[in-house]
């Protein structure tokens, strides 16, 4: 399929235009640098813990303040988001200007067999539903099911092209977001038998089982571009290898953004735009820093906003 068909199937292309582009500045902020339209840079609010769920009114007015303009949730449970029905949460959203475009949501079983697929995919009815009223445009599942064979890969991608076909039906795109264990491998006992190299572990990469296994215009990946690197591999190359797959990602890193020197965002950033990135959203997690989570999370937006490789 044409990258261009696909977005426009997964209904990820806004315009033609790429997100992150800067708003027009007048004469008077080009005097004033704080005054400069900042980039449109997301958040995963799993970033921030009880420093938002504390006070989620006045947190999200904080997210604002720093200046990202989108949102993607964590926390979902029981129809609610915390104490806020999903109503409530995205009027909360709006007050502070925010816009709740993503959400990750996991299913209540890690195994998946032929005997519980009607009752993951009734999860995921009922999963969407909620989210039409939270107004979102993505639904990703964060969290790796159990796979220690290919027959458990092949299964994963049938509940994984099941939900995306549940969540396209309602307007939305459904996706899933790895972690490093995505990049371990399964093997049959063939190809056990003829490893050749015993310093190559045998067999195929889970990751790429999921990639090749689920349909395009009902699956995305949302890569986490810090977690792959842990799994020894190159978003570059996945870019490259699977293109138009990745329209969304989380840009992470070992702490806040830039600090580590072991991720390369300048060319994940161009290579991801080359195949039609259309969000990004920053998580932070594991703060190194003698810093608070939201004062982490806004070095993070400043460095993203003042970065010329970011659009």
């Amino acid at each position: 399929m044409e990258k261009r068909e696909f977005f426009k199937t997964m209904g990820l292309l806004t315009g033609g235009a790429m997100i992150g582009a800067f708003k027009p500045a007048s004469a008077a902020s080009l005097l004033n640098k704080t005054a400069m339209a900042n980039k449109k840079v997301g958040l995963q609010i799993y970033s921030l813990g009880k420093e938002l769920t504390n006070d989620v009114p006045a947190g999200l007015n904080r997210i604002a303040e720093i200046g990202y303009s989108t949102i993607e949730l964590a926390g979902y449970r029981d129809r609610k988001m915390g104490k806020y029905t999903v109503g409530e949460y995205r009027k909360l959203a709006d007050d502070a200007g925010l816009k709740i475009t993503g959400s990750h949501v996991n299913p209540p079983v890690r195994k998946y067999t032929n005997q519980n697929l009607n009752e993951i995919s009734d999860f995921w009815k009922v999963v969407v539903e909620d989210h039409v009223k939270l107004g979102v445009k993505s639904l990703v599942q964060p969290g790796m099911p159990i796979i220690e064979s290919h027959d458990d890969a092949a299964i994963v991608a049938e509940v994984f092209n099941t939900a995306g076909e549940i969540a396209k039906k309602a307007g939305i795109c459904w996706g899933y977001h790895n972690h490093h264990m995505e990049f371990q491998r399964v093997a049959t006992e063939k190809q056990k038998k003829e490893q050749k190299n015993p310093w190559i572990p045998a067999g195929d990469v889970i990751y790429d089982l999921l990639l090749d296994n689920t349909e395009p215009s009902l699956v995305f990946f949302e890569m986490d571009v810090y977690w792959t690197v842990m799994g020894q591999n190159d978003p570059v190359e996945y870019f490259d290898k699977y293109a138009g797959r990745f329209p969304i990602l989380h840009i992470k890193d070992r702490s806040i953004l830039g600090k580590s020197g072991m991720m390369n965002f300048e060319n994940i950033f161009k290579k991801a735009y080359e195949n039609g990135l259309d969000e990004f959203y920053v998580e932070l997690e594991n703060i190194r820093e003698n810093v608070t989570q939201f004062e982490g999370v806004k070095q993070c937006f400043n460095y993203l906003n003042s970065a010329d490789f970011v659009r």
